[in-house]
């Protein structure tokens, strides 16, 4: 039962559009409007959460870094808001080190970074030698790269990550599979060869907006998570919420009770380490 395990939330939004211009809820009316800690805190107060991942929610790049800032803020009045993936522009090769030196001076709670590429058309984008750069750059600062990516993609992610043999990497919403479709091949064989390179870990996330939002059940997504955890093992799936974008398809309880009726099968110990554990080690809590 979910009541006995401990989570850590390894991708969580909080976005104030008020504060924050993110251009893309223009497409969006239904998540167009704040969504806190406040709000975070309700839907979340009958589980047994004990601590959280920020993951950045795609502000206008000219305040990215004041986004950091902002959240660096609200983790003094949260204490589970333990870890930080702030936005970085690695496309800007070595020119990103005065912008990721400043990042890790922020606060120790900046874990990792994001450059979301899900949404660029050139297919090697992630493969531009600037790119390549920025990413290798990570290590440097002890930070990990956050992939947030559609499944077409996932070939040349396999590539970056090959030639960032020192940076870790996590793969976010198993790479977008397209659920709505059943579609299954060509994602099952890239993501095996991502998951064969050890840098990589999966967050267990974000399926449910990849189905069918109003018809949606576990059937359609158990394909999906039962290889995720075959290539990649217990030791490196996380589980995430991505609250509140799941609200387009499901209440946060849902989805929860889905990954834990797909999960039944797992002992103890893996269902500790896909609900907390590996979220606390890949993050450095």
């Amino acid at each position: 039962m979910i009541e006995q395990i401990s989570i850590i939330d390894s991708h969580v939004h909080l976005w104030y559009p008020d504060i924050f211009n993110m251009p893309w809820l223009e497409d969006v009316p239904t998540l167009r409007r704040t969504f806190g800690l406040q709000q975070y805190r309700e839907q979340t107060r009958r589980l047994p959460i004990v601590g959280m991942v920020y993951v950045e929610v795609g502000v206008d790049p000219r305040w990215a870094f004041r986004e950091a800032y902002h959240v660096v803020e609200l983790a003094q009045e949260e204490t589970c808001l333990q870890a930080i993936v702030a936005a970085a522009p690695v496309e800007l090769g070595t020119s990103v080190r005065g912008y990721l030196e400043a990042l890790v001076a922020l606060s120790p709670l900046v874990k990792g970074v994001r450059r979301n590429i899900q949404d660029e058309a050139e297919p090697d984008f992630c493969l531009r030698p600037d790119f390549v750069e920025g990413v290798r750059l990570l290590a440097e600062y002890g930070l990990s790269f956050d992939l947030c990516i559609r499944h077409w993609q996932l070939r040349s992610v396999v590539e970056l990550v090959r030639k960032c043999p020192d940076t870790r990497f996590i793969l976010d919403h198993l790479g977008k599979p397209d659920i709505k479709q059943h579609v299954l091949d060509p994602w099952r064989e890239h993501l095996a060869q991502l998951a064969a390179l050890p840098n990589v870990w999966c967050k267990v996330s974000g399926l449910i907006t990849e189905a069918d939002p109003r018809r949606w059940t576990p059937d359609d997504l158990a394909p999906y998570v039962a290889y995720t955890l075959e290539v990649f093992g217990e030791d490196r799936v996380v589980f995430g919420g991505d609250w509140p974008v799941l609200l387009l398809a499901s209440s946060y309880d849902r989805w929860i009770e889905t990954l834990d009726s797909l999960t039944r099968h797992l002992s103890p110990g893996e269902k500790h380490k896909l609900w907390a554990e590996n979220a606390r080690h890949f993050y450095r809590f």
